[in-house]
């Protein structure tokens, strides 16, 4: 099981969340939208939220400003949380605007929200769990459209809460973080979600 803990850290990146969020925003909604436009909306996500990161993350990289894609050390991540709060706010400006996907919307801007604060704990050199973070957004997320879609799938619900655990135990194993670095990421990652929810739930 320990050699499988390191695994979680990777394919639960924070990079990857908002297309998670996308992917299953799209299978669980009612309303209907033609598959050439959601490939349009997830190519879209794709690049913004992934492909451009992971190149600026390789940039850094190369100009010594981080010293790997998990961002270890909390004096470096100033950098890719503003560029990343940069890229989701134009995303939420361009593509996934409030009249045309307004869940999907909120769901971008708690995360603005949530990397902001991320930033400013950065700038005071506190350090909170990137990843407990973004899972903690997209569990928030996924529940909230669940029910806002009457959508029962308790499966991957229970499935979601188990690969919490095992991202918060992942991120103890490989020795990234303290347990209070997880809950105050865990906690900036769910209240802005779950005080956006009184505005589309």
């Amino acid at each position: 099981m320990k050699k499988i803990l390191p695994f979680f850290s990777y394919a639960f990146h924070p990079i990857f969340i908002s297309v998670m969020a996308a992917l299953f925003y799209f299978i669980s909604t009612p309303n209907y939208y033609e598959y050439e436009r959601i490939y349009l909306y997830i190519i879209q996500i794709l690049i913004v939220t992934v492909f451009i990161p992971i190149a600026c993350f390789y940039l850094l990289v190369t100009l010594n400003k981080i010293d790997s894609i998990m961002v270890t050390k909390v004096e470096q991540r100033k950098i890719p949380l503003f560029l990343q709060a940069l890229l989701l706010t134009s995303l939420t400006y361009k593509s996934i605007t409030l009249d045309l996907l307004p869940e999907l919307y909120y769901f971008y801007l708690g995360s603005i929200v949530s990397t902001f604060l991320a930033l400013v704990l950065a700038l005071f050199q506190k350090k909170a769990s990137l990843h407990m973070l973004g899972i903690a957004s997209l569990t928030v997320f996924c529940f909230a459209c669940s029910i806002h879609f009457q959508y029962k799938i308790p499966l991957l619900m229970a499935a979601l809460l188990l690969i919490n655990g095992l991202v918060a135990t992942s991120r103890l194993y490989m020795k990234a973080h303290t347990p209070i670095e997880l809950y105050l990421g865990y906690i900036i990652g769910a209240l802005p979600q779950l005080l956006f929810l009184v505005l589309w739930l």
